[in-house]
């Protein structure tokens, strides 16, 4: 998976175009479907209000999150992707600096962990992922994040931290 990465302020100075790369590589060892050298997405690391804006216009949710995703692909068209032929936009992703932030430092954990973390989440979505369908869904999306994040060398963010 091809990643385009833009990192606009309030984002600090960090090594967020490696994380990202890191971080998709890793799903893609564990969900061999975003493998495919085909795929492309893009990556938005911005500020909560740029997140609230899109948040406001695309979904109708008049809030910040941490982060959104915009798939150009059905589930169904990843799995079946060829991986001979043109790129094929997968979708984009923006991140909200201050929601990140403000999560990573209640969870106790460091900002490029949490950032790595929404990351996956997001190209899971991109995928067709969606843990607000069931339970079953959300263990699995779960499960999913929690190996990636391992291979790269981060907890389980769904395990709650010493404090």
């Amino acid at each position: 998976m091809e990643l385009e990465i833009d990192i606009e302020d309030p984002w600090p100075e960090g090594a967020w175009e490696d994380l990202a790369t890191r971080a998709a590589e890793a799903l893609a060892r564990v969900a061999p479907e975003l493998a495919n050298p085909r795929l492309s997405a893009s990556l938005l690391f911005t500020s909560d209000a740029e997140v609230h804006t899109l948040n406001r216009e695309w979904r109708d949710r008049d809030k910040p999150t941490n982060v959104l995703s915009f798939p150009m692909l059905t589930a169904e068209e990843v799995q079946d992707l060829a991986a001979e032929g043109p790129p094929e936009l997968f979708g984009d992703i923006a991140l909200a600096f201050e929601t990140c932030a403000r999560e990573a430092a209640e969870k106790l954990v460091p900002l490029e962990h949490h950032a790595a973390h929404l990351i996956v989440h997001g190209l899971l979505h991109l995928a067709g992922h969606d843990h607000e369908t069931s339970a079953a869904d959300a263990d699995a999306m779960e499960a999913l994040e929690t190996k990636a994040l391992a291979i790269i060398g981060i907890a389980d963010p769904y395990e709650p931290q010493d404090q």
